[in-house]
């Protein structure tokens, strides 16, 4: 009851008129990037980051509460009329979504889409309001070696689930580490990594990182495998074919369902995200598809854009659980969030809900606020979403680099910013072009330095006894849970390849 009469109050601050416009500018500029391929909801954040800073802290993480359900619906408009994911969790719902699409059924597929996300996005929220407290009244009583744990599972996971090459993720993650050491050590005072320069005695600022990686590393690597002429789009049809007929209706409420409470839980904890939830939606619809349902799976079929959708959606809000009860980010975007949070001098784990107990409920409140919007934004406006697509890329990459300049410029008003801004950004490229993710690496820089300060504190408890930090039950089940998880992932991996491989091999068939 008391979460409920809190969430009411939340509500009183996030339903005002100008915290509105704020949701409703945050949802819609989600949306607009997450519909362009390879522009995502943590690329925004990081690109929007520095022009928030006039902001107050309620008005700031509505915004970028607003991008994040944005974005992560926004990919499913590009993947369904390009067959180009936005982002990674809409891989899967180009699989069906552009054969819908090329049927002349793309109308019904963004539907389903923009519906499915909804629902999805609303249960999960519900689902975040009663489950965030509890967890953090548990977190309270973790120790250090306990966040020493729960950050080695962030950290593994992450770094091994997240792009095709275990070792290129873990590579990611240590260079992460390395960069999150760089200036001062807390416990000496000394210099470490400086190499004598004086503009990296305070460190590297995680927005020149971010907007480094996601903004100039992306342009970087579009421009160079840039193509003159025209984005070749599916058009969306219109009249009775433009909205879900009762059949569809009939065959994407279960999958919405069914999305929802395969995503939410997956998102609460460090396996993947919404990347696996898609994918074992996905698996689900197909495998629980009877007849002509089923024959459809490879040739169109609604199920399989309604349930990975809903998976999405889902995910995104369990991610936040971990994020506002622990401090712990699970996916890149969950990380820029939490150096949002940290801008504003405030630290997400068990203390925020009840040191900042109106700024945290404010922010629940407006996730209802803005999945609402979405829907009633992406419906009508699916034709502004599609000329969107049509900018051409020189253009639309280059306002990208002035803004990414400008914004690292704006951090501190120094050159220097800039330069590092460019050498991350070059840095970024070559990860992209050699397969590294940047993901493990953004994470890493967040929680290198709070991971040291917990490791640290439980050695000296200890006496540096290693042997420690295995020593409580937590940790114990902890470790437990990552092996699951580990084993869990190879095992979705295996499913995954078997799946692509049957895909064009169908293709080739039914060609």
């Amino acid at each position: 009851m008391d979460s409920f009469m809190l969430l009411l109050e939340g509500f009183a601050t996030a339903l005002q008129p100008v915290y509105l416009l704020y949701a409703l500018g945050g949802v819609f500029v989600g949306t607009a990037v997450g519909v362009l391929p390879g522009i995502g909801p943590a690329m925004t954040v990081a690109l929007l980051m520095p022009i928030t800073y006039s902001l107050d802290p309620a008005a700031a993480l509505i915004v970028f509460a607003g991008i994040y359900y944005g974005g992560m619906y926004g990919g499913s408009t590009t993947s369904i009329l390009l067959n180009t994911p936005g982002e990674s969790a809409s891989i899967v719902t180009a699989l069906e979504g552009n054969k819908m699409a090329k049927a002349g059924r793309g109308a019904a597929a963004l539907a389903t889409a923009a519906i499915g996300s909804f629902i999805a996005g609303t249960i999960a929220t519900v689902l975040l309001t009663f489950l965030a407290p509890i967890v953090a009244d548990l977190a309270v009583g973790l120790g250090p070696v306990d966040y020493v744990a729960l950050m080695v599972v962030a950290f593994l996971t992450v770094g091994a689930l997240l792009g095709a090459s275990v070792l290129r993720g873990l590579a990611s993650l240590a260079l992460g580490l390395f960069i999150g050491m760089v200036g001062i050590d807390d416990s000496t005072a000394q210099q470490r990594f400086t190499f004598d320069n004086p503009n990296l005695v305070d460190g590297i600022d995680m927005v020149l990182v971010a907007v480094g990686l996601f903004a100039l590393g992306e342009a970087l690597y579009v421009a160079s495998k840039l193509r003159h002429g025209p984005v070749e789009l599916i058009p969306v049809s219109k009249g009775k074919n433009a909205w879900l007929s009762r059949e569809d209706w009939k065959r994407s409420w279960k999958p919405w369902l069914r999305g929802t409470f395969i995503g939410f839980p997956i998102g609460t904890v460090p396996a993947g995200g919404a990347d696996v939830s898609t994918f074992l939606s996905y698996a689900a619809e197909r495998r629980l598809a009877k007849g002509e349902n089923k024959a459809q799976f490879g040739k169109g079929a609604i199920e399989g854009v309604a349930g990975p959708e809903a998976a999405n959606n889902a995910a995104a809000a369990g991610v936040l659980v971990p994020l506002l009860t622990l401090g712990i980010p699970t996916t890149a975007t969950a990380a820029m969030m939490l150096t949002a949070f940290q801008r504003y001098q405030i630290q997400p784990g068990p203390l925020l809900f009840e040191n900042q107990s109106a700024l945290v409920w404010t922010l629940i409140a407006s996730l209802y606020v803005g999945n609402l919007m979405l829907l009633v934004l992406n419906l009508p406006l699916v034709g502004l979403w599609v000329k969107i697509l049509q900018i051409p890329r020189p253009y639309l990459y280059g306002g990208i680099l002035v803004f990414a300049a400008l914004g690292a410029f704006s951090v501190n008003f120094s050159t220097v910013d800039v330069g590092i801004l460019l050498v991350v950004g070059i840095l970024g490229y070559f990860m992209r072009r050699y397969g590294y993710p940047v993901a493990p690496m953004v994470v890493a820089m967040i929680l290198g330095p709070m991971f040291e300060v917990q490791l640290r504190r439980s050695l000296q408890l200890s006496q540096n006894d290693p042997v420690a930090l295995v020593s409580s039950p937590f940790t114990i089940v902890v470790y437990a849970s990552m092996a699951l998880i580990f084993a869990g992932s190879w095992w979705l991996r295996r499913r995954q390849a078997a799946l692509e491989a049957v895909e064009p091999a169908k293709e080739e068939i039914s060609a």
